[in-house]
């Protein structure tokens, strides 16, 4: 669900800032935009009510990234209103001209998959950002 509608609260807003924050020292030229997601009717089913989801833009096609923009799922294993500690994972997923560029998700086994792999120097910023994301949700 767009970062947007779920900072509700003051310590759901703070979280939120911080991880644009930890996004933003590993990619400083990342732009955020708090509501990825369309609000029409088909974009709207396929959306998790128990995530945060954030999307950052760069200024142009990033070479090292594979992408000109970034979808960031924090996901949670029940509404975090009650329980911000309750994050079981992140889905990062990079995005170019021609669609889903990569993904990788620590839900899973952290792997990156996609047609189009960031350098590995960038994938190793990407698993740096993940790791402080949870090391901010067990604070």
């Amino acid at each position: 669900m767009n970062a947007q509608e779920k900072a509700i609260g003051l310590d759901v807003t703070v979280k939120i800032a911080a991880v644009v924050n930890l996004f933003k020292a590993e990619f400083p030229d990342a732009m955020v935009d708090f509501k990825p997601w369309c609000s029409d009717p088909d974009t709207q089913e396929w959306i998790d009510p128990h995530s945060i989801d954030l999307g950052f833009h760069f200024p142009g096609w990033s070479r090292r990234l594979q992408s000109n923009s970034i979808l960031v799922q924090l996901r949670f294993s029940q509404d975090f209103t009650n329980k911000l500690e309750n994050l079981i994972g992140l889905e990062v997923a990079g995005f170019n001209h021609q669609g889903m560029a990569w993904q990788v998700s620590t839900v899973d086994d952290w792997q990156f998959f996609g047609q189009f792999l960031p350098g590995q120097d960038y994938m190793q910023k990407i698993k740096n950002f993940c790791r402080q994301v949870f090391t901010l949700f067990k604070i």
